[in-house]
């Protein structure tokens, strides 16, 4: 990317942190909305999150590259690290870092918006083993979505292949697709539908990066072409008006 360093990390911090906003704001909504009907919580949840997530990658994809996940930042620096490209193991260790500080501002503001304590934690524990399989699922799904997109050619999709994966996971994955380690992170500091119990978040966060690793492998074994990074699924967005892919 062109961006200097730290606008980048403001732009992973920034968007990471409003896709918490998103998550957890609908979540708090959908609770009162909907406060007898977990199916229809999950609806109003899901949607708002893909169209929000879609939203987000348009805005910050040509900062950043809009990774807003450390398993996507992780697999960034591995795909690329025998070639130069992608992230250093410097950059993305400061990506995941603001990934993770932004999530938790992220969920303090949907506790601020809708008026409840800005400092809570999450006490919806999650943890069995067919969420951890869920998680792994989603997450590699994801990052075989991402760097498939890259290898043939196909990264203007990414905005709307991205936020569909996620969209279908909510609903196939009995773990409703947290897919992020940063994600679950600031998820912890909403006791809202969306949360999760602090209990909850290391088994979740070992098995996406599990299912990161897994999703690496297919892309490997299915499409055998020259490394490409991650980020460049969305980076090479190209907007409205036609502008060049960086």
């Amino acid at each position: 990317m062109s961006a200097p360093l730290a606008r980048r990390l403001a732009a992973e911090a920034a968007g990471t942190g409003l896709l918490v906003t998103v998550a957890a704001g609908s979540g708090i909504a959908a609770q009162r909305l909907s406060p007898n009907d977990a199916g229809a919580q999950l609806m109003e949840n899901s949607t708002a999150t893909v169209f929000g997530l879609a939203v987000l990658i348009l805005i910050f994809g040509p900062v950043s590259g809009a990774h807003f996940n450390p398993a996507v930042s992780l697999v960034d620096w591995l795909a690329g690290r025998r070639t130069g490209t992608g992230l250093t193991g410097g950059e993305a260790a400061a990506y995941s870092a603001a990934q993770t500080g932004g999530a938790v501002l992220g969920a303090i503001l949907a506790n601020i918006m809708f008026d409840t304590a800005a400092g809570q934690i999450s006490t919806h524990h999650r943890i069995t083993g067919g969420h951890l399989v869920g998680e792994i699922v989603a997450t590699a799904g994801l990052i075989a979505l991402i760097l498939t997109l890259a290898r043939t050619g196909r990264a203007t999709l990414a905005p709307v292949a991205v936020a569909a994966w996620i969209g279908a996971a909510y609903w196939f994955t009995s773990s409703t697709s947290f897919a992020n380690p940063a994600v679950t992170i600031g998820r912890i500091f909403t006791d809202s539908f969306a949360g999760i119990a602090p209990a909850s978040a290391p088994g979740f966060i070992a098995a996406q990066l599990l299912g990161g690793l897994l999703g690496l492998g297919a892309v490997a074994y299915f499409h055998p072409a020259r490394p490409t990074a991650a980020r460049a699924a969305i980076a090479h967005t190209v907007d409205s008006k036609g502008a060049r892919p960086q």
